[in-house]
């Protein structure tokens, strides 16, 4: 599903103009984005949680040249871990 996909579907289950069903799920995007870039968690009860995941800095091996090694830094990158519910549903 994409997201005009999903804009469409939320406009038609709440009974609200896509405009204004874009703009919420645009507000509730920008919302778990800016929580995440603070490092705080965000849950949804019965449907999950949206976290940041911490990876190590680790040694590769670069594409062009696969003799070369190159160092990747350690980074935060976003997960989600799905709620009990969600689960149950997709099961």
């Amino acid at each position: 599903m994409s997201k005009q996909e999903l804009i469409a579907a939320v406009a038609a289950a709440v009974g609200v103009s896509k405009k204004t069903a874009g703009e919420a799920i645009e507000a509730l995007t920008d919302v778990i984005t800016k929580e995440l870039k603070k490092g705080k968690n965000v849950t949804l009860t019965g449907f999950g949680t949206f976290r940041l995941s911490k990876r190590a800095a680790r040694t590769g091996v670069n594409p062009r040249h696969p003799t070369q090694r190159i160092k990747i830094p350690p980074m935060n990158i976003p997960a989600f871990k799905a709620g009990k519910s969600l689960k149950d549903a997709v099961r």
